[in-house]
């Protein structure tokens, strides 16, 4: 396997934000007249972008679908309001993350964010973490026509760094990082420690616990 550019997931991959994502969306709940819901509920809805998760917190239902009524588009607001105002309050890399990133960029190798996360939270996210100049190129959800797990975000990476799929590594602590990274022909790592259940049953090539250890696929 020659790995010459990275994809990164933001969100259970990256960094972990949902202290911050839980945040906004109980404060948009409270805004509607509806009670706190548990992180880890939230958690659960986090991964296919920003209108599943308000959909999903304001019914308090995994299965609940973004179908733009009234309450929606108002709780939306609110999240948009709420969140944007806190996009870095409790976010934190996770374990070695900056360190890797760093040591990747140094080597000269191209880095791609891939992650449903709209565009309008993802671009200040990184600037207020410090890391924006890292990357080469940002795919947020709502970036392209489609999102993951499609495999548009990472042909859509390939040919603006000039660099096969087959040759780009997608991480990932989800589903949809896995299903795209197959659709569009990339090999793909799953991190244990993000939000995605089960990931050993996910299909990844690799499974890692330690962001540090994709250092092991730069050849010397």
């Amino acid at each position: 396997m020659t790995i010459r550019a990275f994809a990164f997931d933001l969100d259970g991959t990256l960094v972990d934000s949902i202290a911050d994502l839980a945040r906004a969306a109980n404060a948009a709940r409270a805004d509607l007249g509806l009670s706190a819901l548990a992180e880890a509920a939230v958690e659960s809805y986090v991964g296919d972008g920003a209108h599943s998760l308000v959909a999903r917190t304001l019914a308090d239902d995994h299965d609940a679908d973004w179908t733009n009524t009234p309450e929606q588009q108002e709780a939306m607001q609110r999240f948009d309001l709420h969140y944007k105002a806190g996009l870095t309050i409790a976010t934190r890399f996770y374990p070695k993350v900056q360190e890797t990133l760093h040591a990747l960029h140094e080597l000269g190798l191209p880095l791609a964010i891939v992650t449903n996360k709209p565009e309008r939270y993802t671009l200040p996210l990184l600037r207020e973490l410090g890391v924006s100049e890292q990357f080469d190129v940002v795919v947020g959800g709502d970036t392209l026509a489609e999102r993951k797990p499609s495999a548009l975000p990472l042909q859509y990476v390939s040919e603006r760094l000039g660099v096969a799929a087959d040759e780009i590594l997608m991480v990932g602590d989800s589903k949809n990082d896995i299903l795209a990274a197959r659709a569009a022909g990339c090999p793909v790592v799953a991190v244990e420690y993000g939000y995605g259940s089960d990931v050993h049953a996910l299909g990844a090539d690799r499974v890692i616990g330690v962001f540090s250890e994709l250092l092991e696929f730069v050849e010397e």
